[in-house]
């Protein structure tokens, strides 16, 4: 079975209101499908590749992202008495924290989208992680402060509310689930992080993960 040139994203459908697509190969067929396609395309390319046909078809950068990845052996954990996760979440807490917190992602980036459909990406991503319970709250003192949402291993969604970030409590966090994760059987934990996002990009070198697999992302709009 041959596969498509283009993969439908309904899920950035519901959030920006026109059709949204993923490109599964960088290939000219691809890019004149695109081309001919109405709605929002998104393309991963590795970051050496020949960029004339992307430019030619009209598709702009938008970010880089690159894969940290850990496993048991090379986690640095570190605890502090205040601070702790817990599956129990109250939603609205979440979600609050979740507006507007991802400045660094690719589609606040993108500045051909509005920022508000932006954020109702992430906030019903979110949603649909606490309702499959695949949300870790982080708490300091006992007080909701961030969550980190996981599939399986990997870290999909995460974020500190604007009152606790730059204290150098998140290791306390991200160590915490990390090692969680890894006790209930996985080999390793990974992510997928913007290189712009320094403060995220070093937390992850502190607790002892590696990066690979960088994918410069670029977007195009075809009306």
């Amino acid at each position: 079975m041959t596969t498509p040139l283009l993969k439908p994203t309904p899920w950035d459908t519901a959030a920006f209101a026109m059709p949204t697509w993923e490109l599964t190969e960088h290939s000219e067929s691809a890019l004149q499908q695109a081309s001919q396609t109405i709605g929002h395309h998104t393309i991963k390319v590795d970051p050496l590749a020949d960029k004339d046909l992307l430019d030619s078809y009209g598709f702009y950068y938008c970010d880089t992202l690159i894969e940290p990845h850990c496993n048991k052996n090379r986690l640095r954990v570190v605890q502090h008495s205040d601070a702790s996760i817990s599956k129990e979440i109250d939603t609205a807490q979440a979600l609050k924290i979740c507006q507007g917190a991802f400045s660094h992602g690719r589609f606040h980036r993108d500045f051909n989208l509005p920022k508000s459909a932006s954020d109702l990406r992430y906030n019903n991503w979110l949603s649909q992680l606490l309702e499959a319970r695949q949300v870790y709250g982080l708490y300091w003192q006992g007080v909701l402060a961030g969550f980190i949402g996981h599939s399986g291993n990997n870290l999909v969604l995460h974020a500190v509310s604007e009152a606790q970030r730059g204290k150098g409590l998140s290791k306390y966090w991200w160590g915490g689930v990390c090692a969680d994760l890894l006790a209930i059987g996985h080999d390793e934990v990974k992510s997928s992080i913007s290189a712009s996002n320094l403060a995220v990009l070093n937390l992850y070198a502190s607790l002892g993960f590696y990066f690979s697999h960088p994918q410069d992302i670029y977007h195009r709009i075809t009306a």
